[in-house]
């Protein structure tokens, strides 16, 4: 081959190494070829490629004016393509700009061109395809400066031009650009906040960082809630509550009405202040006494916020009043049967909370977690949840509220946990409670008890309560405080008993079992409550009759559910007004002996008391299983499972039919959770309308009751059958009867039967 003679084995390294230099360089960027000299055409195929002339002739040899370079071993002639060449290498090029050897050489052949040849003129077309690219980039940037500079040219005009709208004079920024001066402003403005943000979380977490993300667990966002603590933990660092000031609250106000929409990272932190300064609030106003708090109707309702102090102590709060909103602030303190820890984790637990308090709230979840505590328990914890809470009957509206629960520790066995609503986390036309700073201070008191101060501050629309139901809830009965920590003390005393191993002398002779039926009886609870409020899930209507349109009924469908029978449940409830105190009633309706005056189902029949559990100090708390004897039968035809509980604020009989065969396996300890029920039941409230008592030292009681009947019965074992008219009549049949039987028992011959 031609590069295989002795002249090319001699040929200069620098002639040889300088096409490959020349791609690598970016200097070519201004149209020079692979040997430095200027192009003078437009394309690859006019710039002239040089090959090497193996015979050492001088061939067509370009020498200098005094030709001092001829004769030399090393000769370069200059050879330009064809127009076959150049148009084969450029299709070549489209599909392979870069060829390898083998690709190179074929070329070769067909060309009649030798491989250098061929690899140089590949560089220079890809030199010469980016000098044009970059030449049309250059292009067009430079347009688009052009363009910009115009533009910033007419704002600055602009801004020369603009004036004052406080005082009239020139507005104008000087020599700082608009850019810079609004970069200036933001940072500082981020600088405030994060400085602020890092002295609270230092102040109410810990340690004395100087970043939120440090201090704050905040970063990690569980599916899960909190671990459980346990009695032997390690506390964070302790920190006292304070007096804050007033700029606080105004701050924390400003917070309240920016956040909107979903819960973004760039609200979290906004979150974390709101939920703190709401801790301060509380911590103020669960020390503080009068004339902050004033003692309430008659000392029945506890304590209650006097609203004018209020103002002069928070000038704003944490964001303003809603108007058409009616303000409710009640607080309540009781020392529980029940450990500090564990009443702190069943608080941040939400299944747990629900359970506790499955009177109150109907339904709760929690949204998501922004912080999982500190030192493995809930110290710092912070969650996002939402929550309907509810009064026993269908007359009155439950209250629904999204709010940031938050958790901590101030001392040793000292713990605080506080709601605050968060507008605007989701978003809804139809929001009718706020709910301010609310929540409960727990001290550690010897022997596993608890002192437990609670507060509920609300701001609600109460437009759609019934005439009947008012002044209870404008009594503070109804949501307020004294009614949570009646229900917790309750709850507390039953989940004592639940422990207890006592195990009494009936047919229930093992503690397995009586934990089964407590169990059983607490899941049929939890399904009357749930059944009778309400809330939001609940679609009554409303029956035309001798009940003054105050019958409501509706219909479910249970299918796979072990609890309870499938088929379509019709469920039929109604309230109305007994002018007895609710003790009297609820003895009455609890009274196994007086059962058959007004339980039409038990016809007449015998009850007897076949098992018994207490689970509390209250005389009418306690468990039952029932047997009805029929008047008309030798034999026993049905078992009643009826659980009665009473506190200050609100007392509930509750009963189902239940199987033979099925309470016979859940008395020796079996599962109760496929024992299948359909709860009916009585709920007691007091009207909201005390009446001192003459005896000294006496507490006082209602003049009257709110009292509630609600029946589920099973119509149709088939899941899409529909309800026909006579299953409801028999409902509504049912509960006239009831009610009247009610009433001729209770209410002596002179009171009137009309009211409701």
């Amino acid at each position: 081959m031609l590069f295989q003679q002795p002249d090319m084995l001699m040929m200069d390294a620098h002639d040889l190494i300088m096409p490959v230099v020349a791609e690598m360089e970016q200097s070519n960027s201004e149209g020079e070829d692979i040997h430095g000299r200027m192009r003078t055409g437009g394309d690859a195929d006019e710039v002239e490629n040089h090959e090497y002339d193996g015979d050492g002739g001088s061939g067509d040899e370009e020498q200098d004016g005094t030709g001092s370079q001829a004769g030399k071993g090393k000769r370069k002639r200059y050879h330009r393509h064809t127009q076959q060449q150049i148009q084969l290498m450029e299709a070549f090029f489209k599909e392979c700009p870069h060829p390898d050897d083998k690709q190179r050489k074929e070329l070769c052949k067909r060309l009649g061109l030798v491989p250098l040849q061929v690899k140089f003129w590949f560089q220079n077309k890809r030199t010469q395809m980016k000098a044009q690219n970059e030449r049309h980039e250059n292009t067009n940037l430079r347009a688009e400066n052009e363009k910009l500079q115009a533009e910033n040219g007419r704002y600055r005009e602009a801004l020369g031009t603009t004036s004052c709208p406080n005082c009239g004079g020139p507005a104008a920024i000087g020599e700082i650009s608009f850019d810079e001066h609004h970069t200036r402003l933001e940072n500082a403005h981020l600088r405030e906040e994060i400085d602020r943000l890092s002295s609270i979380a230092a102040k109410y977490v810990g340690g004395g960082g100087n970043k939120v993300s440090s201090d704050y667990p905040m970063l990690s966002q569980p599916d899960h809630v909190a671990p459980p603590p346990t009695d032997q933990l390690g506390f964070g660092n302790n920190s006292s509550y304070g007096q804050g000031s007033a700029d606080m609250y105004n701050v924390a106000g400003d917070i309240l009405r920016s956040i909107s929409g979903p819960p973004t990272e760039e609200i979290k932190p906004m979150m974390i202040e709101l939920a703190v300064r709401a801790m301060e609030e509380f911590l103020r106003m669960a020390h503080s006494g009068e004339p902050l708090w004033v003692p309430g109707i008659n000392g029945a309702t506890g304590t209650t916020l006097c609203e004018q102090e209020y103002i002069k102590a928070f000038p704003r709060g944490l964001g303003p009043r809603l108007p058409g909103f009616r303000l409710e602030a009640s607080r309540e303190t009781a020392v529980v049967i029940m450990n500090h820890i564990s009443l702190v984790q069943i608080l941040m637990d939400v299944n747990q909370w629900s359970t506790l308090f499955s009177g109150i709230v109907s339904r709760a979840m929690t949204l998501e977690v922004l912080s999982t505590g500190v030192a493995g328990n809930y110290n710092g914890a912070l969650q996002v949840m939402t929550a309907e809470f509810e009064i026993p009957s269908p007359l009155v509206p439950s209250r629904e509220s999204h709010f940031v629960r938050y958790c901590k520790q101030h001392s040793d066995g000292i713990w605080a946990v506080v709601d605050v609503s968060i507008d605007g986390l989701r978003p809804s036309p139809a929001m009718r409670c706020r709910r301010r700073p609310s929540g409960c201070l727990i001290h550690e008191m010897p022997n596993g008890y608890s002192k437990v101060t609670w507060i509920e501050h609300v701001e609600v629309d109460d437009s759609g309560v019934h005439n009947l139901y008012k002044p209870l809830i404008n009594s503070a009965l109804g949501f307020g405080a004294k009614r949570w920590v009646g229900a917790l003390d309750r709850q507390c005393e039953r989940l004592a008993s639940v422990m207890a191993t006592n195990v009494p002398t009936n047919i229930v002779n093992s503690i397995e079992g009586r934990k089964s039926m407590l169990k059983l009886a607490e899941r049929m609870v939890m399904s009357f409550s749930a059944g009778v409020s309400g809330s939001t899930a609940h679609r009554w209507t409303t029956l035309s009759g001798n009940l003054a349109d105050n019958v409501r009924i509706m219909t479910r469908k249970s299918v796979d559910d072990p609890g309870r029978p499938p088929g379509i449940v019709l469920s039929a409830a109604t309230s109305f007004w007994l002018p007895v105190p609710p003790k009297a009633v609820f003895d009455f309706l609890r009274d196994e002996n007086s059962r058959n005056q007004w339980d039409i189902l038990s016809n007449g029949g015998v009850i007897q008391e076949m098992a018994h559990f207490a689970n509390g100090r209250e005389t009418g708390n306690c468990v039952s299983l029932l047997r009805v004897h029929n008047a008309n039968s030798s034999q026993s035809t049905m078992l009643i499972l009826q659980e009665s509980y009473s506190d200050p604020t609100a007392s509930f009989i509750v009963y189902a039919p239940v199987d033979i065969m099925s309470m016979n396996v859940v008395i020796n300890g079996g599962d109760p959770d496929n024992v299948a029920l359909l709860p009916s039941g009585f709920a007691i409230l007091p009207d909201g309308s005390p009446v001192q008592s003459h005896e000294p030292g006496s507490k006082p009681t209602s003049a009257g009751s709110l009292l509630t009947i609600a029946f589920q019965i099973l119509v149709d074992s088939i899941p899409t059958a529909k309800i026909s008219l006579g299953s409801i009549a028999t409902v509504n049949n049912l509960i006239n009867c009831t009610v009247e039987r009610i009433k001729d028992v209770i209410l002596p011959e002179s009171q009137p039967r009309d009211f409701w």
